[in-house]
């Protein structure tokens, strides 16, 4: 026990490193629009790979096409095996306003014991959280009994595929291990009894649907010539915004309401009181039973009309789906049909981009995970909850290699998860959590890998 806190103390007076890492990681604009050429995840491959080598750990950078790099680094062990993945992703979304920054989004600036920048929470604060748990094993662990691989991807924020899927296609050998740790879970959430974590252990399904709608040409000036797409775009959109999607409560988390001091059991039939009544006190975790408690089908883009002065012939109108872990593809059809299938000019495509998958909420490692959390938190009164997380995370293509991975960051107990803005304006990540992430890497690989 007293080299695992002396393993934490370096942590500790390296925060300030720490601090330089995550910042320097934030400062490399790796910004994937999704549409070619784009991410070029490679610069921050080379700057993972130089910093690491610094302290004699090896990698290797693997692309599909250039400038779309993937890390692979690794500190081998006496088993000549891997018995642990931290993994990360390096690419960022695009930032859409930055005028309404309050900082640049690439300046990675420090206020309030807070890192902002765009990627600083999703996903380069883990990152830099497991580069340094993995410097700090190297620096004082002569010999691990099982190998630790640290694998970063491209293109997670467009689906994978020039990053987790094609390393799984490829190099499955270079991604396994029998557990990973990933984004998608740790953060703390509100219980009866004092603090709580919730641990990724799946995600719902994501789809995306393209939906043509189909008009006919003419002048503006008499547009009753022509039959205008926008109309018929109108009541899609009126329809999706009214569908409401079935009520259901399978996912494990709602097996755990107990523990947020919600009594009700829950069904299909209560669940939306159940919530109502969770949000006038959290309203954080009456976002989660929202998302969780459903399919959830959201407009995002619109695309359509050549020119102001005529009448549009053609929209195409993108849609996000999101599904729980027994809706199939057959199953969004249906509802897509009997949402909008009887409007005259509509056809669409589904491309679905991520199954549901999950890992045991219940195993030998969860229970190290919880182990390492009580060590690095000083705290033997942590409850823990199955989180499934609303996006796809590249969790999903190592579950399919047969790797149990789970979602957990280790934010900091008094870190306010409200803050972080995934994907919004003013994303940041708090000094605490990083350095908490960092000690709870290393406390875990310590429990797993260490004679």
């Amino acid at each position: 026990m007293s080299d695992i806190l002396q393993l934490l103390e370096q942590i500790d007076e390296s925060k300030n490193e720490l601090i330089e890492l995550e910042q320097a990681l934030v400062r490399i604009p790796s910004i994937n629009t999704g549409v070619m050429p784009t991410g070029n995840e490679t610069k921050v491959c080379e700057f993972i790979s130089e910093w690491l080598s610094r302290y004699g750990i090896n990698s290797e950078i693997l692309e599909k096409t250039p400038g779309r790099g993937n890390i692979i680094a690794r500190i081998e062990g006496t088993s000549g095996e891997a018995g642990l993945m931290f993994m990360s992703h390096t690419d960022v979304v695009p930032v859409e306003e930055e005028s309404k920054w309050r900082f640049p989004p690439f300046s990675a600036t420090i206020s309030n014991g807070r890192i902002y920048g765009r990627g600083a929470a999703d996903c380069k604060g883990l990152l830099a959280a497991q580069m340094m748990a993995m410097r700090t094993l190297k620096r004082n662990i002569p010999a691990l009994k099982n190998g630790l691989i640290l694998a970063s991807g491209a293109d997670e924020e467009h689906g994978g595929r020039y990053g987790f899927e094609w390393l799984a296609k490829t190099y499955p050998e270079k991604i396994y291990a029998p557990y990973a740790i990933n984004e998608g879970g740790g953060t703390q959430v509100s219980s009866t009894n004092g603090l709580a974590y919730m641990l990724g252990v799946g995600e719902k399904g994501r789809l995306q649907i393209e939906i043509d709608i189909k008009g006919s040409s003419a002048h503006a000036s008499t547009p009753w010539k022509g039959e205008n797409a926008s109309y018929s775009l109108s009541k899609v959109i009126e329809r999706i915004e009214n569908y409401e999607a079935e009520r259901d409560v399978s996912p494990d988390l709602f097996q755990h309401l107990s523990t947020f001091a919600i009594e009700d059991k829950p069904t299909g039939g209560n669940i939306d009181e159940i919530i109502a009544e969770t949000e006038r006190k959290d309203i954080e975790l009456a976002s989660v039973l929202r998302a969780l408690s459903r399919m959830t089908l959201t407009p995002t883009i619109v695309k359509g009309g050549i020119k102001s002065n005529s009448v549009p012939e053609s929209i195409r109108l993108t849609c996000d789906v999101r599904t729980l872990p027994h809706q199939d593809e057959d199953y969004v059809r249906s509802e897509l049909s009997n949402v909008i299938g009887d409007i005259p000019g509509i056809d669409f495509q589904i491309d679905y981009m991520a199954v549901p998958n999950s890992s045991p909420f219940e195993s030998g490692f969860v229970n190290k995970i919880k182990n390492a959390t009580a060590i690095t938190l000083g705290r033997n009164d942590i409850q823990w909850v199955p989180g499934l997380a609303t996006g796809f995370t590249d969790s999903r293509f190592t579950r399919e290699l047969g790797v149990d991975t789970y979602g957990f960051h280790g934010f900091h107990p008094d870190d306010d998860p409200s803050l972080v803005n995934y994907h919004g304006t003013d994303e940041s990540e708090g000094i605490r959590s990083i350095v908490t992430g960092a000690k709870t890497m290393v406390a875990l690989a310590y429990d797993l890998l260490v004679e």
